[in-house]
């Protein structure tokens, strides 16, 4: 499951912060991180909690002070997990959206995308209609937006 994760992650951030200069590749990268995450066994249950993305948030603020423009390409990473947590539903499941505070073992946090079964190929397909939706409306077929897309990250989606 990739393009539910794209798609989600990338509509949520424009029609939340309407900002042209907005960076999508991190946020795209931190969308899908936690879907390795789910396919690579105890590694789950670190990437389908909070604590992932806080320790990304606070690694990204510590690292970044005073320098500004490198800290707004990187709050995409902690962005992009936030938002797999939403989009995913891992905060349905207090074990797992809290762990390790809960307690559980590494081995007992199970991801909602296994869970989902035959929906996930639902999801993929309506991901897969807003990725190309975006890619369209984005104009990528052009050179230079796809250039600023490559080197910058920027989106030039318009509207609402």
């Amino acid at each position: 499951m990739l393009f539910w994760f794209v798609a989600t992650a990338v509509v949520s951030v424009h029609v939340v912060f309407r900002d042209a200069g907005f960076d999508h590749r991190l946020l795209i990268v931190g969308a899908v991180i936690p879907v390795i995450g789910a396919v690579t066994g105890p590694w789950s249950a670190v990437l389908l909690s909070v604590l992932a993305p806080v320790v990304a948030l606070v690694v990204v603020m510590a690292v970044t002070t005073g320098r500004r423009p490198i800290r707004r390409t990187l709050l995409g990473l902690p962005i992009g997990m936030f938002l797999h947590l939403v989009y995913t539903g891992s905060w349905t499941d207090s074990g797992r959206f809290w762990w390790p505070a809960l307690g559980g073992a590494l081995d007992e946090v199970t991801s909602p995308i296994a869970a989902r079964g035959l929906w996930n190929v639902l999801l993929e397909v309506i991901g897969f209609v807003g990725v190309a939706s975006l890619v369209r409306r984005a104009g990528l077929d052009r050179v230079d937006r796809r250039r600023a897309f490559i080197e910058r990250g920027t989106l030039t989606l318009g509207g609402g």
